[in-house]
């Protein structure tokens, strides 16, 4: 397997990816929503997206990173947002080389922790960040209000 980062140039390879992985969190939009909403964060240096790559150059899986601040640490996070791996794809480690992208990055920019967050019912990607040595947190609550 190989990572690359993904540039505007080679969003076009992960946009599938990303429709599967918006599909299992239920939410449905066209794929042009989702090209125009990633070209914005890339072309705004807001994200920072990997993808995994077959030797034959097809992308079979991606992460994609915002950057954030914690006023109680001083410093940066880096927050693992998004990650999705082909169905037909996982357990043969591609999941592992996307984080490790993602704490090799955080590293880069100084991060002082990576936080991600993931569907309460999504056991094997819970199981994935437990063995890589994310910790479940249990002294705060998220909470969110939509607007």
């Amino acid at each position: 397997m190989i990572i690359k980062r993904i540039t505007a140039e080679r969003l076009d390879d992960v946009l599938p990816l990303f429709s599967q992985y918006m599909h299992f969190y239920g939410v449905e939009q066209a794929v042009t929503e989702y090209a125009t909403y990633l070209l914005e964060r890339l072309n705004n240096q807001e994200a920072f997206i990997f993808g995994a790559y077959t030797e034959a150059d097809k992308a079979i899986g991606f992460v994609l990173n915002y950057q954030s601040f914690s006023s109680t640490e001083l410093g940066k996070v880096l927050v693992l947002n998004d990650l999705f791996v082909e169905p037909d794809y996982r357990n043969q480690g591609a999941a592992n080389l996307l984080i490790r992208c993602s704490i090799e990055l955080a590293r880069g920019i100084q991060a002082v922790r990576v936080d991600l967050c993931t569907a309460k019912v999504n056991f094997p990607a819970q199981s994935v960040y437990e063995k890589m040595g994310f910790v479940k947190d249990s002294r705060f609550f998220s909470y969110s209000l939509s607007i």
